[in-house]
């Protein structure tokens, strides 16, 4: 890597944000806030797992450059009401890298994710406040990615499994809850007893080392391709998806599995 490229990209990066924010630059930059924002972060964020999913080092380059452009962006945003700068942004990043890996910088004897957990949660504290060991709640991620964190973190005290049979055991305890309320009728006790069969599932998911929210969208992407096969053969054969009965759809469906991954 050339350091004095690096630099000058970075600030040639820097300084053409700055002037699409400024009088004279792009409309639509102009009229952009961090709430409106949000949406394109979490959209260039998901088109980098798709990029790593795809293998392809040339867009996975490109997208995270997108990823870039929006911390850019947010910064700039910031800086044009005085709140704070990206060279800010880059201080405290790097600071708490440092911060947070005591073994490799301060040369501390060992780690472990909860070493890096315990530094987190001091860092958090403000005056008398307690902070959890459960870590910072970020309400933002998905579902399934969210419940893997808060599992994580609480493995990293010592509440967890200690063998694979418990989540897996603990799987058809909370399937037959839900079966007892579905039974009940009651649309409350439906949604918690699902909530409850998805977080164990997570559970589960998370003791054999296995991303929930990547192994969903796998068998999502899978769904779909099976799907449109099926409604292949259904057009091959001149007939209509609406027209044919649950019975010939299932045997279409284990048909198309047979040409599918």
């Amino acid at each position: 890597m050339n350091e004095e490229q690096l630099k000058n990209d970075w600030i040639k990066l820097i300084e053409t944000m700055k002037t699409l924010r400024s009088p004279g630059g792009c409309e639509w930059d102009l009229l952009q806030t961090h709430e409106s924002l949000k949406p394109y972060l979490v959209e260039e964020a998901y088109e980098v797992l798709d990029a790593i999913d795809s293998g392809n080092d040339a867009e996975l380059s490109e997208e995270l450059g997108d990823v870039l452009l929006q911390v850019v962006f947010h910064a700039q945003v910031a800086n044009d009401r005085a709140a704070f700068d990206i060279g800010e942004v880059v201080r405290i990043l790097t600071d708490k890298l440092i911060r947070r890996h005591p073994h490799v910088f301060a040369k501390s004897p060992g780690y472990s994710y909860r070493q890096w957990e315990e530094i987190k949660a001091k860092e958090k504290k403000h005056g008398t406040e307690v902070v959890s060991s459960i870590g910072k709640i970020n309400k933002a991620l998905p579902a399934l990615s969210l419940a893997r964190r808060v599992q994580e973190n609480a493995a990293a005290v010592g509440f967890d499994w200690t063998r694979v049979d418990g989540p897996r055991d603990k799987i058809d305890e909370e399937l037959h809850e839900v079966d007892s309320a579905i039974k009940s009728g009651m649309r409350d006790e439906i949604e918690e007893e699902i909530g409850d069969l998805l977080f164990t599932v997570v559970n589960l998911s998370r003791f054999v080392d296995v991303d929930p929210e990547s192994a969903l969208r796998k068998s999502t992407e899978k769904f779909v391709n099976r799907f449109r096969e099926m409604e292949s053969h259904i057009q091959k054969y001149g007939l209509e998806i609406e027209s044919l009965t649950i019975d010939e759809l299932n045997r279409l469906w284990e048909k198309a599995k047979e040409g599918t991954n």
